[in-house]
């Protein structure tokens, strides 16, 4: 098992102050790895802090804007500096709007594909020069289903997922000559606090037509919990992947291999 032995490996992890980063992020910690991780803001750095805390996890946050290359390549250099240099990198800072193409600005498709794809391009060329130098390295990008599916609403988020997926893949191929390790996972549809409102039981005690849907195309039959992609995650960040690489690893209780009841 000490394949999946983190112990003295560098894990940053962009926007794990909550939600899915929160415990992928955890979940490396809990495998060995000094454990790194930004916010946009202090006040959510703040709130990430304290949640590490009471998990009992030690974490140095800083406050960072992944989509600003300047801020990054001053934080990057501070890290190895205070920290050491970064052995795993998982970009997991996302947004998303649900807008109707017809109706979405410009702004708002470009400020989506800004923080989804272009911050995992700017953050992984910081940290690449260093895993060159160590002759190891493991990036994480955080996909999607829309990295392979559309829906209603989302054409700025899918687009952006998509670009990812392939931005992983080229990574891998050109650096996995060099033991650097390129992977994405694809969450499937996760119950976080952002997501509670989807599952509320509705006031004559049905489920959330949201849910119902959910549940329908899921062979799982039930949301994923966060926890759900911490082995993943740490499968990925690992020995045990050595040989993996340019692969989407999609967490999603078999969603994309189903293609739904009957009606």
């Amino acid at each position: 098992m000490n394949l999946f032995n983190l112990n003295g490996k560098v894990a940053f992890v962009t926007g794990a102050a909550h939600g899915i980063g929160f415990a992928m992020a955890s979940g490396l910690a809990q495998a060995g790895a000094k454990l790194v991780f930004n916010s946009s803001s202090q006040e959510s750095l703040e709130k990430g802090m304290k949640a590490y805390k009471d998990a009992g996890i030690e974490a140095k946050g800083y406050v960072c804007d992944v989509t600003d290359e300047k801020a990054v390549s001053a934080l990057i250099p501070q890290i190895e500096r205070e920290i050491g240099a970064i052995d795993i990198l998982v970009n997991n800072a996302g947004i998303i709007k649900r807008i109707p193409m017809h109706d979405m600005s410009l702004d708002d498709f470009r400020r989506v594909v800004d923080v989804d794809l272009i911050a995992p391009f700017i953050v992984s060329k910081a940290v690449i020069p260093s895993m060159l130098k160590k002759g190891h390295g493991k990036i994480i990008n955080i996909c999607s289903m829309m990295s392979e599916l559309g829906r209603e609403t989302v054409s700025a988020y899918a687009a952006a997922k998509g670009g990812l997926k392939m931005l992983t893949k080229n990574i891998c191929s050109e650096y996995g000559g060099q033991n650097i390790q390129c992977n994405g996972i694809g969450p499937g549809y996760i119950a976080t606090s952002q997501t509670a409102p989807l599952r509320e039981k509705q006031p004559d005690g049905s489920r959330h037509p949201f849910d119902s849907f959910i549940i329908s195309k899921t062979p799982a039959a039930r949301w994923g919990n966060p926890e759900d992609l911490i082995g993943p995650t740490v499968f990925l960040a690992s020995e045990a992947s050595n040989f993996v690489n340019g692969h989407i690893l999609y967490v999603d209780g078999g969603i994309l291999a189903y293609i739904g009841k009957q009606p």
